[in-house]
Parts: C-alpha cells; sequence; structure tokens
C-alpha cells in the first residue's frame, strides 16, 4: 500500500509523461486496469491528487483597484501631489490647486488602466473556468454511474460521447474515433481527430463519435488547469508592471539626488548671505 501511494505521489509530481508512453505502461504507472478504480481507491486517490477543480479566489474589487496606487511610481506621484499643497503656498499664495488636481488625475488613470488589464486576466481565467464537465461517466465498482466530475481521480475509466465536455485530461482506449474541439486550448481552429492512445484535454467538446478513455490528470495538473494558472496567475509581474516600476525606481533616486545636491550647493550659499546680511 505504501509503495503504490508512493508511486502516485509521484505522479502527482509529474514524473511520469502519460501522454506519450505507451497505454500499457499508463495503466501500469497509474496502478489500475480497464475494470476500473475500487471506490476505496478512487477515495485514496483523492486525498493524494484532491478535487477534480480549480480554485476560485474571491478578491475585492476596490482593495484591488487601491493596490495600483500603491508602488514606486505611485508613490512619487502621491509625494508630488502632497507637495503641491503643503509647500507651493508661501509668501501668502495660495495652494497650487491645478497642479494637485493634475496629479492625482493622472495617477487614477495610470491605476485604472493597470486595473482593467488586470480584470481582463481575470475575466479570461473564468471563461475558461465555465468550460469545466460539472458531470461524468465513470466505471467504479465495475459498475458505470454519473458522478460529479470534481471526484474523478487519475486512473479512473471515463466515457465520453458526443456533447460531452471532457471533464480530465486523458487517454484514449477502444472505440469510435473521436473529432474533438480544443480551439479554447490549443487555438485550432478545427476539430481535432483523435484515436484509440491519442490523449485528450479536459474543457475540450467532443463534436463526434464514442469511447472509453482513462484519466492521467485532473485538477491544477491538467492541461487546462495550467493554462488557468498561467492566465490567472498573480505571482507573476508582467512587462508593463516592470517598466512602471524601473521609471518609479528611477524617479525616486534621481528626486533623491536632486535634493542631496541641492541641499550641499545652497546651504553654503545661503550661508553667505545671512552672513553678509
Amino acid at each position: 500500500m505504501a509503495a503504490k501511494d508512493e508511486a502516485m505521489e509521484a505522479l502527482k509530481r509529474e514524473a511520469v509523461d502519460l501522454e506519450n508512453i505507451p497505454i500499457e505502461e499508463v495503466f501500469e504507472n497509474l496502478r489500475c486496469s480497464r475494470e476500473g478504480l475500487s471506490s476505496e481507491d478512487a477515495n485514496r486517490r483523492l486525498e493524494i491528487f484532491g478535487q477534480n477543480k480549480l480554485e476560485e479566489k474571491e478578491e475585492s474589487k476596490i482593495l484591488k483597484f487601491l493596490g495600483f496606487m500603491w508602488n514606486p511610481l505611485s508613490w512619487v506621484m502621491e509625494a508630488a501631489a502632497i507637495m503641491a499643497i503643503a509647500l507651493a503656498n508661501g509668501g501668502g499664495r495660495p495652494p497650487d490647486w491645478q497642479d494637485f488636481v493634475g496629479i492625482i488625475t493622472l495617477l487614477v488613470i495610470n491605476s485604472t488602466i493597470s486595473f482593467i488589464e488586470e480584470n481582463n486576466a481575470g475575466n479570461a481565467a473564468a471563461a475558461l473556468m465555465a468550460r469545466l464537465a460539472p458531470k461524468a461517466k465513470v466505471l467504479r465498482d465495475g459498475h458505470w454511474n454519473e458522478e460529479d466530475a470534481a471526484v474523478l481521480v487519475p486512473g479512473d475509466i471515463i466515457s465520453i460521447k458526443l456533447g460531452d465536455i471532457i471533464p480530465a485530461d486523458a487517454r484514449l482506449l477502444e472505440g469510435d474515433p473521436l473529432k474533438i474541439d480544443q480551439s479554447a486550448l490549443t487555438g485550432e481552429s478545427l476539430p481535432a481527430t483523435k484515436g484509440p492512445g491519442d490523449g485528450v484535454y479536459s474543457g475540450s467538446t467532443v463534436k463526434q463519435g464514442e469511447i472509453e478513455a482513462l484519466v492521467i490528470a485532473t485538477g491544477v495538473h491538467t492541461f487546462f488547469g495550467k493554462a488557468a494558472h498561467l492566465v490567472d496567475s498573480t505571482n507573476q509581474v508582467g512587462h508593463f508592471q516592470k517598466v512602471l516600476t524601473a521609471i518609479g525606481n528611477f524617479c525616486i533616486c534621481s528626486i533623491a539626488v536632486g535634493m542631496v545636491i541641492e541641499i550641499i550647493v545652497m546651504y553654503p550659499i545661503q550661508h553667505v548671505i545671512i552672513v553678509r546680511d
């Protein structure tokens, strides 16, 4: 049992390329057969691989928008806006409201553009997730049953037919060739023809045929899950953000250096003027 669980953990780490090796080796690596899994084995695998679904993160739109006002470039603009009010009213002159309003307007426009780009990426990820199949016909304990697609695990035998959305990455077994619409994942304009031994992706739609298939990947480990993760990733910094950060850092350094130079140059001059007076 321990050896079997270790083999499942290795598959979870994607140490074996189940998509390209011969189908009999896939059965061997997944420790399963064409008769499907038992309920006990399926539950144990579910604990290892997790549910066959993608996590949906709830995030406040307001906090997300305000987050785009917290970066080096925004800091410079915010400091300039404060200085326009606090330091521009010497000698009895009124505060410089025009500069203040102009700077704040630019800050809001910049944050709005970044927010819209990020939100569009999130909508694209949500659109991908909406293509996931809610149900699947699976062979468990020697019987065909309709189960929630979320409980599928690698090693399950499923049946797919015309009109079905494929619920997990799988290798096709014996049966009629399929025509698969996987344009949302691969960009192919025409349905792809798949026969026994070929791999199919979660989220693809069956346009013709009926066949059994062996599940090889579920959830975030599917081609679909990896694509959705890349689209919805918040840990990776985009090129636009890198450019803005570089500009902001340059501005901050330039302002700091300019202030130091001004103090060094102006202090002796002011000192001489005071002494003469």
